[in-house]
């Protein structure tokens, strides 16, 4: 197993969001090392991708996929950063705002990669199946598999979508897709609607839950998807917080009850991580302002963080 050299990668971009705080994501993680590991963020630089949030401020011309002219921006910023940091023989630990960024992930690693057969791992309590065509809320975070996908869903389509819209998301898709579904798993899924299901269902999409996780343990669980994954060449871990219980902290976006435990998430990537096919990992949705318990949600994902950090320094 060729040596990790880690990178640490901020997207403080939260124009996929709903809500608002999740740009203060890695502020939250910061906070909470202060206390836990004050030494780490000296030890391990962070490399910013600018983010673009005044548009926020501004008015959105886009309402089926909101603020898309700049999430078109940002994926092309993210792209050419992991694939600056992946050719330089790093592994990049992406810190995202929200899960819009994650679209972006992928089209770098598949840029750098571009011979490769990518394997996506989303640890999530949502699909982020949707398209413009089937999106209840219009917000892009719950979009980003279907950008790598290229998937419109049109059999499930609800509206229509104006032609300006479809420019800019036809932008994010790309000339073809990036992943295909045989080569995605999910863990921890709890909340879809009914598009989503119908792509799931319609493209055998393996799924591991919570449940399972419990009956067979967090190790197993994640052998399970690697198992599923095993024709892939290279694998990417997308870690959202919202994965956990809310008993763990509502400090993100849309927590859905019933999800992981800290130990559990943390022991699921451990085990991903010693897979040698792993090429980049993603925290993404930490979100201080909806915090219930201080910052619970920023002190669990740095428990994490640097518990991996020293897993992948062991395994090296």
């Amino acid at each position: 197993m060729a040596k990790r050299k880690i990178r640490l990668v901020s997207v403080m971009s939260e124009l996929g969001a709903g809500t608002r705080g999740a740009s203060l994501g890695l502020d939250a993680m910061r906070i909470a090392s202060f206390k836990l590991n004050p030494k780490f963020f000296k030890k391990y630089k962070v490399e910013e991708v600018k983010h673009l949030n005044n548009m926020l401020f501004e008015e959105d011309v886009t309402p089926y996929a909101k603020r898309l002219d700049g999430i078109v921006t940002m994926y092309q910023r993210i792209e050419e950063k992991l694939v600056e940091v992946l050719e330089n023989g790093f592994f990049p630990i992406v810190i995202s705002g929200d899960h819009s960024n994650a679209g972006g992930t992928i089209a770098g690693i598949k840029s750098a990669y571009p011979d490769k057969r990518l394997g996506v791992i989303w640890i999530d309590a949502h699909a982020d199946l949707h398209s413009p065509y089937t999106s209840p809320s219009g917000n892009v975070h719950g979009m980003p598999l279907a950008t790598a996908l290229s998937e419109d869903n049109l059999d499930c389509k609800l509206k229509k979508v104006p032609e300006s819209t479809l420019q800019y998301w036809n932008q994010l898709k790309g000339k073809s897709p990036r992943i295909q579904y045989s080569d995605l798993v999910f863990i921890a899924l709890r909340s879809t609607e009914m598009p989503e299901d119908y792509l799931i269902f319609r493209n055998k999409v393996r799924v591991i839950k919570v449940e399972h996780v419990r009956e067979s343990g967090p190790v197993r669980a994640a052998e399970q998807a690697l198992q599923y994954l095993s024709e892939c060449d290279i694998l990417y871990i997308s870690f959202d917080v919202d994965s956990m219980d809310p008993s763990v902290s509502r400090g993100t976006g849309t927590p859905v009850p019933g999800g992981l435990y800290e130990e559990e998430a943390t022991a699921i990537i451990n085990r991903l991580l010693e897979d040698p096919r792993v090429v980049c990992l993603e925290f993404t949705e930490i979100n201080p302002v909806l915090d219930d318990k201080g910052n619970a949600m920023g002190e669990a994902a740095f428990r994490i963080l640097s518990t991996i950090v020293e897993t992948i320094k062991l395994n090296n």
